[in-house]
């Protein structure tokens, strides 16, 4: 399992699922959308706390990001 593949796919699923696009999920979480997309594409590796960030803004479990 490449967890930073898994990581990026679940990102971009369940922002898609909420309607949001990279900028407006990058605002809830108080992030960059640069930053969200180079997640998406796989070409960041990111922090505890911007996982939380980006959970948070989601409305889902940290965790889930993490699960195949």
């Amino acid at each position: 399992m490449d967890i930073l593949k898994v990581f990026a796919k679940n990102v971009r699923k369940y922002r898609i699922a909420k309607h949001l696009s990279q900028e407006q999920l990058a605002e809830k979480a108080g992030l960059h959308r640069t930053y969200i997309s180079a997640i998406e594409c796989e070409r960041r590796n990111i922090s505890i706390d911007n996982v939380q960030h980006i959970a948070n803004a989601l409305e889902i479990e940290a965790y889930l990001l993490f699960v195949e």
